[in-house]
């Protein structure tokens, strides 16, 4: 990912065409307010849709297996459902 400075300003100035940009060329803007960063910008990537999604039960998960719940891999997994 790349990272770019830019002013608050400029920023308000071409939001669309900046998080337009940043989906697109997989750009970080850090937004700067008299040169001190205040926030970025930056697309959200598909992780972070499936943490915000599946977190809640990613986590009991976690606590299952903690508890010595039963782990299969990938192929296991499969196999055990005929995929």
């Amino acid at each position: 990912m790349t990272t770019k400075l830019i002013g608050i300003k400029k920023f308000r100035q071409n939001m669309t065409s900046l998080w337009k940009e940043a989906r697109e060329k997989n750009i970080r803007f850090i937004v700067l307010h008299h040169s001190e960063p205040i926030f970025e910008v930056k697309p959200v990537t598909e992780d972070e849709l499936i943490l915000d999604k599946y977190g809640e039960e990613i986590e009991q998960i976690w606590r299952d297996y903690k508890n010595g719940a039963k782990v299969y891999t990938l192929e296991e997994a499969r196999k055990k459902l005929g995929v």
